[in-house]
């Protein structure tokens, strides 16, 4: 997700310097890789969450070792997922 914040805003520096033509073009080619990127990360960390569902399934409660919190990482990702879509849509705003 990071990466793809990092392309979208070269997208700037690319504004800043070069020729006209060439910066139009560049600049919304970098924009949209790098929310493309966002919201990769932000499907990445949804489909985490339905294979840890899955692995659930799969073991026993004697399995899995006391104290370990099973929720935790969920909410980690679900949170960054959806910190993902609010990035991609604020910049999209911008954007525009």
């Amino acid at each position: 997700m990071a990466f793809g914040f990092v392309i979208e805003r070269s997208s700037l520096f690319v504004e800043i310097s070069g020729r006209a033509e060439i910066k139009l073009f560049q600049r919304h080619i970098a924009f949209f890789i790098g929310i493309l990127f966002i919201l990769l990360s932000s499907f990445i960390a949804y489909y985490s969450i339905l294979q840890h569902q899955r692995i659930l399934k799969t073991i026993q409660s004697v399995e899995i070792p006391n104290g370990y919190n099973l929720e935790a990482g969920m909410a980690v990702n679900g949170m960054l997922g959806i910190l993902g879509i609010a990035l991609s849509l604020y910049l999209l705003y911008g954007f525009m």
